[in-house]
């Protein structure tokens, strides 16, 4: 399919719709699917709802909230309460299905619309919980609909206009950074933000512009810092030790003990596969790996 038929085909399954709320997280899926939606639905029949939590880094509520500004979306800000809900606190494997059931509960306590996310084809190819949580509330998928796999969205992003959003990496939540089985504590997601931001503001005064994986993985054994095979190779002793050094000055009272240390990016390395007992299925009939 060329690219102007998948828009169109895209377009058709919007239209199809009708009048329905975006779960917007602040990514390019999510973001260019609301840009998408406002035009092809118009004023008033997109409602964008994103959900502000400790697991949301505050970029990207700014970023949304800067897209509805700029394109008159219709933006509820809301509270999904996931961090009440001692299920998804205990971190277990399927972490996600209890993440997302709360978002999805509370979009529909605030709209009786249909809801929709920004799912592609390429999250199919992975164990994703959250599309159980997206089953049981009736949340629909345009992108696999219409056929758009993650390449495809970011060449929609650049037709639309959206600049940098096109652009952005993957940037799962920041909860994906804790090894199963680690309970979710905000001072330990407000930490591990500011791990990524340290590291990737020092590397960029070495070599700006350029695109990089930075990942602060919590595990049981402590803290390990992941990078894009380029960066790892920036990193020089003296570099490598003042960060270690601040990075462990930085870290929670139950962090603080354990060892500070870096290694080659691994999608999903917090997730621990090993743990998913054989009663509990292939959500979505999909392979267990996650992106993070």
């Amino acid at each position: 399919m060329n690219p102007q038929n998948t828009r169109d085909a895209l377009e058709a399954v919007i239209a199809g719709i009708g009048p329905l709320a975006v779960a917007v997280s602040g990514g390019v899926d999510s973001l260019t699917l609301a840009a998408l939606a406002r035009r092809v639905l118009g004023p008033g029949r997109a409602l964008m709802v994103h959900a502000a939590s400790p697991a949301v880094p505050g970029e990207a509520t700014e970023r949304v909230r800067a897209e509805a500004l700029r394109a008159g979306w219709s933006l509820r800000v809301v509270e999904a309460g996931e961090f009440a809900d001692p299920s998804y606190r205990a971190n277990p494997v399927d972490r996600c299905f209890f993440c997302k059931t709360n978002l999805y509960g509370t979009i529909r306590a605030v709209t009786d619309r249909p809801m929709v996310s920004g799912a592609n084809l390429d999250d199919l190819g992975e164990y994703r919980p959250g599309l159980d949580a997206a089953r049981a509330h009736g949340v629909r998928h345009p992108y696999v609909e219409a056929g758009l796999d993650k390449a495809a969205v970011r060449a929609l992003a650049r037709d639309l206009g959206l600049g940098a959003v096109a652009e952005l990496p993957s940037a799962p939540c920041l909860s994906s950074r804790v090894e199963t089985g680690i309970r979710i504590e905000p001072e330990t997601l407000a930490f591990i933000h500011a791990v990524e931001r340290l590291v990737t503001d020092s590397l960029a005064a070495g070599s700006p512009g350029a695109q990089r994986a930075v990942r602060c993985r919590v595990r049981a054994a402590g803290i390990v810092v992941e990078l894009d095979p380029r960066s790892l190779a920036a990193l020089d002793g003296a570099m490598r030790g003042r960060l270690e050094a601040r990075i462990r000055a930085a870290a929670p009272a139950g962090l603080a003990r354990g060892p500070v240390g870096f290694a080659a990016y691994r999608t999903g390395s917090a997730f621990l596969t090993d743990r998913l007992p054989d009663r509990l299925p292939a959500r979505g009939g999909v392979a267990a790996r996650v992106p993070g």
